[in-house]
């Protein structure tokens, strides 16, 4: 049976006040295995690239319609990137590691 994934909140203590924290918000559809799939490939990222330094809030647009909606999100999943600025969107299973970097502004794209 699949795993029904909930909205929650991941908050990672900071380690460095030196360093920008990051504020991301992942939006999934809890019924996909696309969606389940962001969610780990995400947190895989967030621990290995961002540890300390990030909180990660997955929201679930069928339990908070109104959020995504107000986000203007037309796919799923989508992740947005608030801080540190500038805002940045991503969608899709966040598999490809190095869009997902570029897109964290973890890596300069490469021409």
């Amino acid at each position: 049976m699949k795993k029904k994934l909930q909205t929650r909140k991941t908050k990672s203590t900071p380690v460095d006040a030196g360093q920008s924290a990051y504020l991301l918000r992942l939006y999934v559809n809890d019924s996909t295995a696309t969606s389940e799939r962001a969610v780990v490939n995400l947190k895989r990222v967030c621990e290995e690239h961002l540890k300390g330094r990030y909180d990660l809030e997955i929201i679930d647009i069928h339990k908070q319609a109104k959020l995504a909606r107000d986000e203007q999100i037309v796919a799923v999943p989508t992740l947005i990137k608030r801080l540190p600025a500038p805002l940045q969107r991503l969608v899709g299973d966040m598999s490809d590691l190095n869009k997902v970097l570029v897109g964290l502004d973890l890596r300069i794209r490469e021409p």
